[in-house]
């Protein structure tokens, strides 16, 4: 049996990625594919140069999912009320697809999230642990871009938001 070409290797870290609901790490791919961690890094590099979406978080690589609608809200609360926050968007059917502040000095800061469930929210909040948010840099006002199913657990999710005072309208 030969061994894969560069060009199949990267169609199948696109496939792998395409197929997956969760991130996979670039770890993992490199187990999956017989290639090392960095040799993965540079095949996602070229994928995204050749124009894949593929974005990378905490957890690994994730091609963020198109389906549901994309809505954008500026929210504040603590530091120690963002587990409450996430929950709310996660409960509610919405994924969290990232975190938004506008820097004073480097502009708008976008950090992927891609939490869908509470236990993403769980994980999350574990890696948070020690380190401060990026709502820290900026009073805790924020913006999150969702994807929601529909409108209904969108304005659902408006509501609850708006009970606990996290929404800025």
């Amino acid at each position: 049996m030969s061994a894969m070409t560069a060009s199949e290797r990267r169609q199948q870290i696109a496939r792998l990625l395409s197929a997956s609901q969760a991130p996979i790490s670039a770890t993992t791919l490199s187990q999956e594919l017989g290639v090392s961690r960095q040799i993965i890094v540079g095949d996602i590099a070229l994928l995204r140069a050749a124009g894949q979406e593929i974005t990378a978080t905490a957890r690994g690589y994730v091609i963020p999912a198109q389906n549901g609608l994309l809505r954008r809200i500026a929210c504040i609360h603590s530091a120690e009320e963002t587990r409450d926050e996430l929950d709310a968007m996660v409960d509610c059917g919405c994924t969290v697809v990232d975190v938004i502040v506008e820097h004073p000095v480097y502009g708008q800061l976008t950090a992927p999230l891609h939490l869908s469930s509470r236990l993403d929210v769980d994980q999350f909040m574990k890696r948070m642990d020690g380190a401060a948010p990026l709502s820290q840099l900026t009073g805790g006002v924020h913006l999150h871009t969702l994807s929601c199913p529909d409108e209904t657990a969108y304005e659902h999710l408006l509501q609850l938001l708006r009970q606990r005072g996290f929404l800025v309208e």
